[in-house]
């Protein structure tokens, strides 16, 4: 039995990047063989087990062939027999298919470490054409490790094409292509990301809503990046002014997560008022307040705030007046005290009705002195 580090961790250390996670493929046991050693199983497709102490993976060298559609149209084979050498086979780009022995002795049977040098993003094998996921993985390491030079060698795009015209992409699951989508908007350049999936045909066989948008979208989604937005912020940039209808298709077509989803509704409702400023007016103003709930959830109005700044910003605008006058708005309604109405008679829909009085009184008040 012999237990290489392998893939990621590799990959960024010869690249002089911190390491975070850090994973292991053992040639020549069996998975009784990991059991009896303590090792924790999980996963039911293939073998991986997790190290109690380190909880790193360790997982049994294996094989693969291709049985049917999608990303799970695969059948694997882990035995004792299966070498190092193709177990890395398998693997998608040849940066990622180097491993190191318990010495430090680096494994590098495909050329990782040549295109590491080079800069280049290549597949390992033809076999790489046979998973529709590594599009959306390739586009991914783009958009990660564009800013060091890197970029997507003319044979690999070309089987990013083949896999983009072969309906192959339809079979992903919306977790899995999530998944990749997710981490890719949280990348150093996520423009890239859609702009590998533009050049290999895919953006319109998964985002052919996105086709129709302005450059101005990939640019308040870079501005997040390099600001730390989260992913809320994130998403909701990037579908900007595409339209309700279609930002909920989008939202629910790859189960994105309920709060992204909002975010990007609500922005797309309100981004075009709230760039008015106090010139909309107290009523209108106050409804989109209330929209967002800036009582109960003050974390979403501040998103929102930031995804209109973005927006000002990737036009070149200067966002600060309106994000000024945004936040006085909020802490103007959300200053409204409910005591003094309850103390003077109010109750029930009454008192509802009182409050909301209060608060469209308080924002007019404020608009009157920011005109």
């Amino acid at each position: 039995m012999k237990m290489y580090k392998v893939g990621g961790a590799v990959r960024d250390q010869l690249l002089g990047l911190p390491v975070t996670d850090v994973d292991w493929v053992v040639v020549g046991a069996t998975a009784q063989d990991m059991l009896d050693l303590g090792y924790r199983p999980v996963g039911a497709d293939f073998p991986v087990f997790i190290h109690p102490p380190t909880g790193e993976e360790y997982a049994l060298a294996r094989t693969e062939r291709k049985s049917g559609r999608g990303y799970g149209g695969f059948v694997f084979h882990a035995s004792p027999e299966v070498t190092l050498e193709e177990d890395l086979l398998r693997r998608d780009l040849t940066i990622n298919a180097m491993a190191e022995d318990d010495d430090g002795h680096l494994i590098d049977p495909y050329g990782g470490r040549a295109d590491l040098n080079g800069r280049w993003l290549r597949h390992v094998a033809p076999a790489f054409a046979e998973d529709p996921l590594r599009v959306l993985r390739v586009a991914r390491f783009a958009a990660r490790y564009a800013p060091l030079g890197f970029r997507i060698a003319p044979q690999t795009l070309e089987l990013m094409h083949t896999l983009s015209a072969s309906g192959e992409l339809q079979a992903l699951t919306p977790e899995r292509s999530w998944k990749e989508i997710s981490r890719a908007l949280m990348e150093p350049t996520p423009r890239v990301f859609f702009e590998v999936l533009t050049a290999c045909g895919a953006l319109g066989v998964l985002f052919p809503e996105l086709e129709t948008l302005g450059d101005s979208n990939l640019n308040s989604l870079q501005l997040a990046a390099q600001a730390e937005q989260p992913l809320t912020v994130r998403w909701a940039s990037l579908l900007l002014g595409l339209g309700e209808p279609a930002v909920l298709a989008l939202s629910q077509r790859f189960k994105v997560p309920r709060e992204c989803q909002e975010l990007a509704q609500l922005s797309d409702r309100y981004a075009g008022q709230a760039c008015r400023g106090v010139a909309l007016g107290p009523q209108p103003l106050l409804d989109m307040l209330q929209a967002f709930d800036v009582y109960r959830r003050p974390q979403r109005f501040e998103e929102f705030v930031q995804v209109c700044a973005l927006a000002l910003r990737a036009q070149g605008q200067q966002p600060d007046p309106l994000a000024t006058q945004l936040h006085d708005l909020a802490a103007a309604v959300r200053g409204v005290a409910v005591k003094p109405l309850i103390e003077a008679g109010f109750s029930g829909p009454a008192l509802g009705e009182a409050l909301k009085q209060a608060r469209l009184h308080a924002v007019a008040d404020y608009c009157r002195g920011a005109a």
